[in-house]
């Protein structure tokens, strides 16, 4: 295949070099192997040609089904003849005649012949065959054959464990297409037993058109189940072989994985169970997840089947309010496994170009959505037009993500691994790297992690509000939010997503908390004696948290009192 190699390499298709077909096998010798395999010594496989590349037999079976294949895709018949099986090539040539006027009567055939054509319904009008490829890196692949005139939708498909080139799959099911439409003519006749000389797969001429019998019942008269066949169907197709160009060898690289443990992001993930991002320059093929609660007795959690968008950030990102485009100055990000993209607002308002920004440790993770993505240099973009703290996560924001901070894109490449609700926020071992070569490879990359379940924490409250009174006293209100089906606009009220309202309050002197109080509603009454008591000189903070039964507070939302 390398044709700066060698001038003639184009010629390799039309049969004169011997490289990479010695280990070839003659179709009669593989039959051969697995009838004798299977006790038939009784066998004559001379009638049959051509070249067998590769085959696999992946459960055990009867010699028939290891046949079956064969038959399908090289066109050969097995039939008993003289007390051998014969196996021989279909090639539409006729072997015997029939004289009409020997016909023999047989109750079972209405007049002399009857012949019959199967329903139009009954035919699919589309092909398509399964197989691996040859000359090339052996990746499955498909062949189709459709008539003109097909107006179906329909499709019949099919999978041959047969190593095949593409001009020899597309040759198969365009053979497959023809003999299925010619065979819907059947024809059934009786002969008399001295006509024992015509068996199962000669091609006789009947009417001008050649039928193929397919069974043969003995009894006073031989009865014959016939089907009709045209001899160009088994023509060989003068379709070329294309060159393959073999992948060049690529040596395994460790793959960099990133664990993400996210709030709910659609409603439909599990709520404990984090992410994980894989991404990797070149990407090996799919990559595996092995976990386990020890060092050893790892066991496959999860398989990716594509990279991951992951990046680290060159320039720091300041923090600004949620619920409003950030026009702020560009986060500039560079980024390995794929390419970003501009999206219009309303499709970042739907959901569009979502972004995880952190430090790159399991919990810590600001959901964000960007609108404009400019491409300034190779693999580098600055994203613009942000919706910061999305999915509740606007309550753990810092007052700016610094410079090599890590970003991951949230679409579909990220995937949720397995872990027991009764493992949260236990240490786990994870083993990360190519699945194929298996968890103790040197490549692997080895991580410890605990996860809290972030898609149980309940969101931040809104509106945090407080009133001083005249006496002195303080009405605290707050607006509360729900992590679970909270975009509708049907309802009242957006629904809890907890087992109960509770909130925690908490007074503060700085980062000291000087009191902590509970409310199973949306206000909280702070007495003129109560602040007495716990020392709340102005000025103090209040921070309101909404409290879940599974995950304990959410981010708290603080709030001054200065008067």
């Amino acid at each position: 295949a390398l044709t700066e190699e060698w001038s003639d390499g184009d010629n390799y298709a039309r049969g004169h070099w011997l490289n990479g077909r010695l280990p070839n096998q003659p179709l009669d010798a593989v039959v051969t192997e697995i009838c004798r395999k299977s006790g038939i010594d009784a066998l004559d496989a001379g009638r049959l040609f051509g070249i067998v590349r590769g085959y696999a037999r992946t459960e055990t079976g009867s010699a028939r089904s290891a046949l079956q294949p064969l038959i399908l895709a090289y066109g050969f018949d097995a039939v008993e003849r003289e007390g051998k099986v014969r196996f021989a090539q279909r090639t539409g040539q006729v072997t015997g005649t029939v004289d009409k006027d020997r016909f023999a009567l047989n109750p079972d055939v209405e007049g002399s012949i009857e012949t019959m054509r199967a329903a139009e319904v009954e035919m699919a009008g589309r092909l398509r065959l399964g197989y691996v490829e040859a000359e090339g890196n052996y990746e499955i692949r498909q062949a189709e054959a459709i008539f003109p005139d097909e107006e179906s939708r329909s499709v019949a498909q099919s999978e041959m464990p047969l190593v095949l080139t593409g001009a020899e799959a597309q040759s198969v099911v365009e053979r497959w297409l023809a003999e299925a439409r010619v065979a819907r003519d059947t024809a059934r006749f009786a002969l008399p037993r001295s006509r024992l000389v015509l068996g199962a797969g000669d091609v006789v001429e009947l009417d001008g058109l050649r039928y193929r019998i397919d069974r043969v019942d003995q009894g006073d008269a031989q009865l014959l189940d016939a089907v009709r066949i045209e001899a160009g169907v088994y023509r060989r197709s003068d379709l070329a072989d294309e060159r393959i160009i073999p992948q060049l060898f690529q040596a395994p690289v460790p793959v960099l994985p990133v664990f993400l443990d996210l709030p709910l992001l659609i409603g439909s993930e599990v709520p404990h169970a984090p992410h994980v991002a894989v991404t990797a320059q070149p990407w090996p093929g799919s990559v595996a997840v092995w976990s386990s609660p020890l060092e050893d007795d790892f066991e496959v959690n999860r398989v990716v089947a594509a990279p991951s968008i992951i990046g680290i950030t060159e320039t720091p990102l300041q923090s600004a309010p949620p619920g409003l485009f950030d026009r702020g100055a560009a986060l500039r990000v560079r980024v390995t496994g794929g390419a970003l993209s501009s999206a219009s607002d309303d499709a970042v308002l739907n959901g569009a170009n979502a972004m995880a920004i952190g430090d790159g440790t399991g919990a810590n993770w600001e959901v964000f959505q960007f609108a404009d993505a400019e491409l300034v240099a190779p693999d580098t973009y600055e994203l613009s037009r942000r919706l910061r703290g999305q999915s509740g996560t606007d309550g753990i924001v810092p007052a700016n993500w610094p410079t090599g901070s890590t970003v991951v894109l949230l679409d579909r490449s990220p995937v949720q691994i397995d872990l027991p609700l009764s493992a949260r926020g236990l240490a786990r071992n994870y083993r990360i790297g190519v699945a194929t070569r298996g968890f103790a490879d040197p490549t692997v990359v080895a991580r410890q992690e605990a996860f809290d379940g972030i898609g149980l924490r309940p969101y931040p409250v809104a509106h945090l509000r407080a009133e001083r009174q005249a006496g002195g006293d303080l009405d605290v209100t707050w607006v509360r939010r729900t992590r679970i089906d909270g975009d509708s606009w049907q309802s009242i009220e957006v629904p809890l997503g907890e087992v109960a309202e509770v909130y925690s309050v908490r007074v503060m002197s700085g980062t000291t908390v000087l009191a902590e109080y509970s409310s199973v509603t949306e206000d909280w009454f702070y007495p003129l004696s109560a602040q007495i008591s716990d020392g709340a000189v102005v000025p103090f903070a209040l921070a309101v948290a909404q409290v879940s039964a599974a995950f304990g507070p959410g981010p708290f939302r603080q709030i001054a009192i200065l008067v």
